[in-house]
């Protein structure tokens, strides 16, 4: 009898393929109020999150942004003032081309988009009551007015650019948010534990699963768009 594949086991659910609490000890959020300053306290490593947080202490308690490229400890950041960097405003107040981060999906959720190290995205223009932003991956996104953000470029630019050289390094670096590794080809595998195993030379054909495919068949490509050879 054939074992689980691995998206099954990892579709199970179980404490081996789920990332661990602690991890998430530092919530992403901004303050309740739009009024006021805060000081950065503290720049802080946290290991579900590839930039360095901050923790800012304000009138009413304290809460963790991402920090941007030159923060420092002892900062003083507005949650509605002028626009420099670390300074928190909603997206109407925020000037064309102004770098961004760490942007709410709907006002009041925290911060949802632009939060790893190293990315901003830009305010590009203001249609009706929407703002349109230009993220990383070059494709604009409208966003409502009320919509808060950070201004500046998030920290943590170029953690990508040195070689991990060895894999012991890299199994820790997996091993903090739980992800697979190392990941073992398909094809690579016996035919009674992947639908794409074995191959008998190697000459693969590519599958597509159906969109209603269990965990055990969703494998290959899944429903792509478009399929053979572009012209």
């Amino acid at each position: 009898m054939a074992k689980r594949i691995i998206q099954q086991a990892r579709g199970h659910g179980s404490s081996t393929y789920r990332v661990k609490p602690t991890a998430f000890v530092y919530k992403v959020r901004y303050p309740k109020k739009l009024e006021g300053k805060g000081t950065v306290v503290k720049l802080l490593n946290s290991s579900a999150h590839s930039a360095p947080l901050a923790k800012v202490v304000y009138s009413d308690g304290n809460f963790y942004i991402p920090a941007f490229k030159g923060m420092i400890e002892g900062q003083e950041i507005s949650f509605n003032g002028e626009v420099k960097p670390g300074n928190i405003l909603t997206l109407e107040n925020i000037p064309v081309k102004t770098q961004i981060y760490c942007i709410e999906s709907r006002p009041g959720d925290g911060g949802k988009f632009i939060k790893a190290g190293g990315n901003s995205a830009t305010v590009t223009r203001i249609i009706g009551d929407k703002i349109l932003v230009m993220l990383p991956s070059k494709k604009e996104r409208p966003f409502n007015i009320k919509c808060r953000a950070v201004i500046g470029q998030i920290a943590g630019h170029g953690r990508l650019e040195k070689p991990i050289i060895k894999a012991g390094k890299n199994h820790y670096i997996k091993k903090a948010r739980n992800k697979l590794w190392p990941r073992t080809s398909a094809v690579k595998m016996n035919a009674i534990d992947h639908p794409l195993g074995s191959g008998r030379g190697k000459n693969i054909k590519s599958k597509i699963a159906k969109r209603n495919a269990p965990a055990g068949k969703r494998v290959g490509l899944i429903r792509p768009r478009r399929t053979g050879k572009k012209k």
